[in-house]
């Protein structure tokens, strides 16, 4: 048997291996991006506490990365953040926990409860289960996202909309927070979708659970 004419098998592999590296990896970073959830449990006893933590947080990661960029690895925090970079971020200082503490802290500022709160728990669930379902299960991609799929947009639907209803107990107004929370987070806004999902959801909730 000749086995030159075999055919090459070698890229199935390769390309097995960068998929299950790239679902390892989204799975840590939302990993992360879910413990933003517990944020307005904290505000609950005290928005103070909250943001003192928040702030905390996004300096010291801040901190890190600055010296993780410039050669001096942090235990731990620096591991981490190696670890769930994408590839996008090699060599770069990794922004998303910033802009993921950054975000939070706009909502609690900028909006009474429940509408800072929905806010919060869109970034978490919305943004964080979205990607997760994309990553492993998408394959109808939306146009003019950047590769955002249908069923990343129909999961964050579904968590803004159950997390709203939780809130408020009112059905259209969830309805209406969640379908605007589904296309902020369809827009190819990369990391700075941190920031702008829970200022426009917040927004949103304001505006329905007033006017409807």
């Amino acid at each position: 048997m000749n086995m030159e004419s075999s055919i090459p098998t070698t890229e199935l592999p390769k390309s097995g291996l960068k998929i299950r590296e790239e679902i390892r990896i989204e799975l840590l970073r939302k990993g992360i991006h879910l413990l933003i959830a517990f944020v307005p449990s904290i505000a609950g006893l005290s928005v103070r506490l909250a943001l003192g933590l928040l702030g905390a947080g996004t300096l010291v990661y801040s901190l890190c990365e600055a010296l993780r960029m410039s050669g001096l690895s942090v235990p731990l925090v620096s591991r981490i953040t190696a670890l769930a970079a994408r590839r996008r971020d090699a060599g770069k200082f990794v922004l998303g926990p910033v802009t993921l503490g950054l975000g939070a802290m706009l909502a609690l500022l900028l909006y009474p409860n429940p509408a800072a709160s929905i806010a919060i728990y869109a970034l978490a669930f919305g943004d964080g289960l979205s990607s997760l379902v994309g990553k492993t299960l998408g394959s109808v991609r939306l146009p003019f996202t950047r590769g955002k799929s249908l069923e990343g947009s129909l999961t964050c639907f579904a968590a803004v909309f159950l997390a709203s209803l939780g809130e408020t107990h009112k059905p259209l107004p969830s309805l209406l927070i969640a379908l605007a929370a589904t296309i902020v987070e369809a827009a190819p806004l990369k990391d700075f979708d941190n920031l702008v999902l829970p200022v426009l959801t917040g927004a949103v909730a304001v505006l329905v659970l007033h006017g409807v």
